[in-house]
């Protein structure tokens, strides 16, 4: 599990730097559309590789490696687009919404999946995803929005890499975001390539009460949905953030800590592992809307496009190390032990940023509120 997560998010570390000197060149429209028609059919390879005796753990490192390859290029994309459709000023204000709506998706989607892969088999649970998929590119060629076509420019690739990267070591509130997301998303893709490991084994969770449990996070995601907006007016984007991944790590902390029965019962225990998601997916959110707001809002048109690919570049480079890494970790000391040392980390890791960063406190006029 460790090396498939690291796999899939490989790319990054290979891709990020070209791919944001290519959207600062195009349109980003096209690279979404084509982007996500690739998702789907990289998806779709899965249950059509077992229907035909192909399908091994090699099939699904692959897959994961290019769907990673695609997230590098489509998640940018749809990033940068997002701007553009609608302005800086209204950020917040996009991704509340778009919190909300996501929720809804978590509170049915896991729960769904689970059923689905109990009751039709993984393969038939994956095909329905592509069917899905295939809706959500159908519904986003219904978007009449266009962004313009960039300025041509005689750089060279490699000297407009070298001048994302000098902009963001240089810019006072890129670079501690940089840094603090980078190992942030360590510990975060630690936690991930452990997180169904200890649902099912140390809590004892089938895959159809593993999927109700998560739709706990749906609920998470719309109660931050609407935190946030009064959130950063009350306390500024900056500070915002920092609630955000604090309560991230006291989720990660608490987490091994959870029996598999509690006062006696296994019910109990599922449904305090189902607060805690529910706690830690609010929690991701309201770190994460700010974060994303406060980069696009301080970059100007120009460097948008490698700001958001280095950015990514420089934040999820040492996510397959986490990922791989907590995965020996487990197996040597144990999934619960491995989780808790991520919770430590978590905990240091806000000390130090609420202590020595420039986040604490800072405000972009014009976003906080929306």
């Amino acid at each position: 599990m460790g090396l498939m997560v690291a796999l899939g998010l490989l790319p990054f570390v290979l891709f990020s730097l070209p791919a944001g000197v290519m959207l600062d060149r195009r349109r980003k429209y096209p690279i979404l559309m084509a982007s996500d028609l690739a998702a789907l059919l990289a998806t779709f390879t899965i249950p059509l590789a077992y229907w035909l005796g192909w399908l091994s753990m090699g099939w699904m490192y692959g897959v994961y490696f290019v769907l990673g390859i695609i997230n590098v290029v489509g998640g940018s994309a749809n990033q940068i687009f997002l701007t553009h459709l609608v302005g800086r000023e209204r950020l917040i204000d996009a991704h509340s919404r778009f919190a909300a709506t996501d929720s809804v998706a978590r509170l049915v989607a896991p729960g769904l999946a689970g059923m689905l892969v109990q009751w039709l088999t993984a393969p038939f649970a994956l095909l329905s995803t592509v069917g899905i998929f295939f809706v959500a590119w159908m519904n986003m060629r219904r978007v009449r929005t266009r962004d313009p076509q960039p300025a041509p420019t005689e750089t060279h690739p490699l000297q407009d890499m070298w001048d994302g990267l000098l902009m963001i070591w240089r810019h006072p509130l890129l670079w501690p975001l940089a840094w603090s997301f980078g190992c942030w998303q360590f510990l975060f893709n630690g936690y991930a390539a452990l997180s169904v490991l200890f649902a099912t084994r140390e809590m004892g969770f089938s895959p159809g009460m593993l999927g109700a449990m998560q739709t706990f996070g749906g609920l998470g995601v719309l109660v931050s949905s609407l935190l946030i907006k009064p959130c950063t007016r009350r306390f500024g984007l900056g500070t915002t953030i920092l609630i955000g991944m604090g309560g991230t790590a006291l989720g990660w902390l608490v987490m091994p800590l959870l029996p598999a029965t509690l006062f006696g019962s296994a019910t109990i225990a599922a449904f305090a592992y189902g607060a805690l998601v529910f706690f830690f997916d609010c929690s991701v959110m309201l770190m994460i809307m700010p974060y994303l707001a406060m980069r696009q809002r301080v970059t100007p048109d120009a460097y948008l496009g490698r700001m958001t690919a280095t950015m990514r570049f420089l934040t999820v480079a040492v996510a397959p190390a986490g990922a791989f890494g907590m995965g020996w970790l487990a197996e040597h000391i144990g999934v619960r032990e491995a989780l808790g040392t991520v919770g430590g980390a978590a905990i240091l890791l806000v000390i130090v940023l609420a202590l020595f960063s420039p986040l604490r406190g800072a405000r972009i006029e014009g976003t906080e509120g929306d």
